[in-house]
């Protein structure tokens, strides 16, 4: 099968949009009247408020036999449809509508509601990596400690207050309460030797580039590499940390001597004791975890500059 260039080719699409997310309820009627002035055929369109309604939606769409899925939200939004849409052949059109957008980031989608609309009209269709960790997945990164602290301490209310700011105050309070944990890294493949772990402040596997609104997982990491970043750091003086939060925007801070970090395709992780797994914002499993990545899992739709991932055709498990 030749797969379609553009979302004007497709025969029906549907919009879902998370009207919880930091700017969807404002954006629904903006950004369908956009798509359909520019040849998207929407035939359905379906705000929805919680992340129950958005799954049930999500799930009773793919079923309707569009095969072209606009999904308007933040990260754990795309999140849901991605692993909902993943092994079909179902095109996904992303509406940036969360705090931080680092799926969207990593895809070189814009921010602006206009300019997504207009990338869903004439983009070019990739496919992408998606993880699991325990069956659950994940588009950009999961991970065990100090990102789960943040997670609990960032309100809702902080998050449509203040935006991307609120990661900063998060962290630090996150930090504050933290305390640290014992991992075991386990290699199913055999590429690496088991590692033991002590005073860990946080394990994280990446599978896209981008996460906590615009930090790199890696200087290499890739959504289109087929492999999962992993680092841990450990646990050190607050100065040490705030160098490391220094280097995360560019992924640079692999390369300090509190943090480890190695690439694979699967990895188990122990902790002692058993946490909870942030999956792109959500927590959504615990340790012990196994983490895989589906290649080419997710068909999405790009502008046709971005380079970010290219269309290999048929996903593969």
């Amino acid at each position: 099968m030749v797969h379609m260039k553009a979302a004007r080719e497709a025969r029906s699409a549907a919009v879902v949009i998370n009207a919880g997310s930091r700017r969807g309820a404002a954006s629904t009627e903006l950004a369908v009247d956009a798509m359909r002035r520019a040849g998207v055929p929407v035939r359905s369109v379906h705000p929805v408020k919680s992340g129950t309604e958005l799954f049930q939606t999500l799930r009773r769409v793919v079923a309707d036999g569009h095969d072209l899925v606009v999904v308007g939200g933040g990260d754990g939004t795309m999140t849901s449809a991605a692993g909902l849409l993943a092994g079909t052949d179902i095109m996904l059109g992303v509406l940036p509508l969360g705090t931080a957008n680092d799926f969207a980031r990593t895809l070189e989608i814009p921010g602006g509601l206009t300019e997504a609309c207009a990338v869903i009209a004439d983009g070019k269709v990739v496919d992408v990596d998606l993880g699991r960790a325990n069956g659950e997945p994940f588009l950009n990164v999961a991970s065990v400690g100090l990102s789960v602290g943040v997670t609990e301490a960032l309100s809702p209310r902080l998050k449509r207050r203040i935006g991307s700011l609120a990661y900063g105050i998060a962290t630090m309070q996150a930090y504050a309460r933290h305390k640290p944990f014992r991992a075991r890294l386990e290699f199913p493949e055999g590429d690496h030797e088991p590692m033991e772990l002590e005073d860990v402040l946080q394990v994280a596997v990446g599978n896209g580039r981008h996460y906590g609104g615009g930090n790199i997982v890696s200087p290499m990491a890739g959504i289109d590499d087929h492999t999962l970043d992993i680092y841990a750091i450990l646990a050190a003086p607050l100065r040490e940390h705030v160098k490391i939060a220094r280097l995360l925007k560019d992924g640079s801070f692999i390369e300090h001597d509190r943090v480890y970090h190695l690439a694979t395709r699967r990895v188990r992780l122990v902790t002692e004791p058993p946490l909870s797994v942030n999956l792109d914002g959500e927590i959504a499993a615990v340790t012990p975890a196994d983490f895989s990545v589906q290649r080419n899992a997710v068909h999405v739709i790009v502008p046709q500059s971005s380079n970010s991932a290219s269309f290999e055709g048929p996903s593969r498990h």
